[in-house]
């Protein structure tokens, strides 16, 4: 395992393939009228420091990390529950700092939090497709470790905000989107799951089903997250804007009701007149990321992963 310490004092491939060259463009990505917000959010968080940053994958030279947010006094054989998060920025833009100040609150908290950087268009050049592969990549590296991180393997959650959603989404519902070669016996799927405007019906009637359906035909569901539930779903909870023009309020309640249909949990947390990536740090005066990460600690506290109230006072400076 490759480490560099920054304390600070503390094969659907073929068809996939297609799907990406055919919503490759930024404007057409999941998101992608709000991949500048994230990217913002990502600008906006990246003087916090994260404690460590450890590679999970080498593709060629490009060395992908996860950046690690840990308790204070964290110690291996005294394992906390961890979440994971994904960024969003439509596949295009972005980075791990998206999630930095919701990932140091919940450190402080008593999680391990941890921020993916996985491989983008504008700097590797890259499709859906290999942001896919890399987060079963990294959910499959997180899992492998748990033991010497600390994590308890029993509840580790993932997070995402909008492309990131979709990623948390997909190494929880999808399958055979594999890195070539990569080693599938440990599973990628998490304890719960956290959504921030995250489109997960690509099937008939949502914004995305044209494209997706002219990819990939009659294999759409394959890449649509509504469509491959399964009874066990881990709890899940969604926050979303009802001004947002990426993700509609009918998709997220056809999302509720189904998932609740199959006997899991799913909290819906609608925001009125809120847009894409509302939710971010540093978003105005960041009403709405202590809003949306209380509620996060809530959830996270009633499935067991924190204990007592939200402490989340000013945001991280």
């Amino acid at each position: 395992m490759k480490i560099i310490s920054l304390r600070w004092g503390r094969q659907l491939a073929a068809g996939l393939g297609l799907f990406a060259l055919a919503v490759r463009g930024p404007a057409a990505s999941p998101a992608g009228a709000g991949a500048e917000v994230d990217a913002a959010a990502a600008e906006a968080a990246a003087h916090l420091r994260p404690d460590r940053l450890v590679t999970y994958k080498q593709v060629g030279d490009v060395s992908l990390q996860i950046s690690f947010f840990e308790p204070p006094g964290h110690r291996a054989d005294r394992p906390v529950a961890g979440i994971v998060f994904f960024h969003g920025g439509a596949f295009n833009i972005g980075a791990p700092s998206n999630f930095y100040a919701q990932a140091q609150y919940l450190a402080r908290r008593g999680m391990v939090a941890m921020a993916v950087e996985y491989r983008i268009r504008s700097r590797h050049q890259t499709t859906q497709r290999e942001a896919i592969q890399d987060a079963f990549s990294a959910m499959r590296w997180v899992r492998r470790h748990t033991a010497e991180l600390g994590i308890d393997p029993k509840r580790l959650a993932v997070a995402g905000g909008s492309a990131g959603g979709f990623l948390a989404a997909a190494v929880t519902t999808l399958s055979g989107l594999d890195e070539p070669g990569e080693d599938t016996s440990v599973s990628p799927r998490p304890n719960a799951l956290l959504l921030f405007n995250a489109m997960l019906d690509r099937g008939p009637g949502s914004r995305a089903f044209a494209k997706v359906e002219a990819a990939m035909g009659s294999q759409w569901r394959t890449i649509s997250p509504l469509h491959n539930l399964y009874a066990g779903f881990p709890p899940t909870v969604h926050f979303l804007g009802t001004a947002d023009r990426n993700v509609s309020v009918e998709s997220a309640r056809r999302l509720k009701a189904e998932i609740e249909k199959i006997g899991g949990r799913y909290d819906l947390h609608l925001y009125d007149g809120q847009e894409h990536g509302f939710f971010n740090y540093g978003r105005g005066d960041n009403t709405y990321f202590r809003l949306t990460l209380r509620e996060a600690d809530r959830f996270l506290a009633s499935i067991g992963y924190l204990t007592g109230e939200p402490t989340l006072g000013e945001p991280p400076r």
